[in-house]
């Protein structure tokens, strides 16, 4: 901690980046740790399609990923808007209890967590573990989930830059990119040994191969493994999302309060971000989750394989797909191939992202206190009080609607052309980068500003 800088108190606290990059490789160093003990990681995967929006990765330290921290969040919230606790968010001291509680409930949380993950057999019986080694695989979660809730309470000190729910999100969707890009584990798939990176797949398959042509052409476009192509569409998408980033329009307002004290109010044609694509990912994973549970109870039930229909994989290590139903349908096709010789799946996946997207969006910007009506301590210059009302609803609509369509529409040709990670997972990695962006170019415009240059 002696590296922080801190300026004097009477001129204000300076928000620090050096946690922020301390604790990058330390999740990143956590999700890429086995956990000592496991019997086994094969087999579904309950919650695989839930660990974009979770930052966790199966079978390590991360296993819990940031579910301790989201759900005591969401807890303490729920007591506190239904009066169920007394908390006054102007004492200073109700906050920091509140805060604590949270945190505790956090720590709680990733224990009773890690218990139910033993106790279920996601690692192998408690008798094929023994007990020693259960004990151990829980503290080793237990303490994992410890670091991550005391890494989140040193960002929401002001110790780094934008919130640690946000960093671990993209840090864990960027790790996933980089190690199907390089990774050095060898998989056989029927073609001989091959590495699973796509980069150094491609250098080893044009080594090792005297029909270079052919090897180039597999490097590109190689089937169940990660390919070049992949990390092409990765690049293309994140450019578009950037080039998409910079369209905004700024009106000109002064303050009510502070007449004379003039400024600007931006509105992004991403008015409301990666939350609708969050949100959209958290409904399809748990109807994911639920259609799963339900098929293997009773698969022969109508309204069950109506929900969705679910075969395991041969090329995920026993993970269930979906193949019919409606969980297969909010699913994007695996490949162009796929989308071409089923059309019909093709559309309704995009008229399903494009909508849910539209509808999230809408019912954000009410419940977050960023629609036109949350605007009432400003006004623009040239206009009388009530018409800014009117001039902020001639935008902000029609930017939630359409930026958010636009992520949509970028999440689906992510999806359709294979990108690594999937389409939800680089929107979510590029709107969050962007915005620690514009965060630090804010941070160190004011510094200058106070150091007068």
């Amino acid at each position: 901690m002696a590296d922080l800088p801190v300026l004097n108190p009477q001129y204000g606290r300076r928000v620090q980046s050096a946690s922020s990059g301390s604790a990058i490789p330390f999740q990143f160093c956590q999700s890429q740790l086995p956990l000592y003990g496991i019997h086994s990681t094969t087999g579904a995967d309950p919650f695989y399609w839930m660990r974009v929006i979770l930052a966790s990765n199966r079978g390590t330290v991360m296993e819990l990923g940031i579910t301790p921290i989201v759900t005591s969040g969401l807890v303490m919230q729920l007591l506190a808007g239904s009066k169920i606790i007394a908390v006054d968010n102007s004492v200073r001291e109700d906050r920091a209890l509140l805060n604590g509680a949270q945190k505790l409930l956090g720590i709680l949380i990733a224990v009773g967590e890690a218990l139910a993950y033993v106790l279920s057999g996601m690692y192998g019986s408690v008798g094929q573990l023994g007990v020693g080694n259960a004990i151990l695989i829980i503290i080793q979660l237990c303490f994992a989930g410890i670091i991550v809730v005391c890494l989140d309470e040193l960002l929401q000190k002001g110790y780094g830059l934008g919130s640690g729910i946000s960093l671990f999100i993209a840090t864990n969707i960027c790790e996933n990119i980089i190690w199907k890009a390089f990774s050095p584990t060898t998989i056989n798939s029927g073609r001989g040994a091959e590495f699973e990176g796509a980069v150094n797949a491609m250098f080893h398959l044009l080594v090792t191969r005297t029909d270079k042509v052919r090897a180039l052409h597999d490097s590109f476009y190689r089937q169940n493994l990660p390919n070049v192509t992949n990390l092409l569409a990765i690049v293309l998408i994140f450019l578009l999302a950037i080039y998409f980033q910079g369209f905004h329009v700024v009106l000109p307002v002064t303050s009510k309060n502070a007449r004379g004290q003039q400024g600007s109010y931006p509105i992004k044609l991403f008015y409301t971000s990666n939350m609708p694509i969050i949100l959209q990912s958290a409904l399809v994973s748990n109807l994911y989750f639920i259609s799963q549970l339900l098929y293997r109870m009773c698969s022969g039930n109508f309204f069950v394989n109506l929900l969705g229909k679910w075969k395991e994989s041969e090329y995920s290590g026993g993970q269930f797909i979906p193949v019919g139903g409606l969980a297969y349908y909010v699913t994007a096709p695996a490949s162009l191939a796929d989308m071409a010789a089923n059309p019909f799946h093709a559309l309704f996946y995009l008229v399903f992202m494009l909508s849910a997207c539209a509808l999230f969006s809408k019912t954000w910007i009410e419940v977050s206190d960023s629609s036109a009506k949350d605007e009432q301590q400003m006004v623009m210059p040239g206009h009388r009080d009530s018409n800014l009302h009117k001039e902020l609803n001639r935008y902000i609509p029609t930017a939630a609607a359409f930026g958010v369509m636009c992520i949509g529409a970028l999440t689906v040709i992510a999806d359709f052309m294979g990108a690594i990670g999937s389409g939800t997972g680089i929107l979510l990695a590029v709107t969050i980068i962007y915005q620690y962006f514009e965060t630090f170019e804010k941070e160190r415009a004011s510094e200058l500003g106070f150091l007068g240059l």
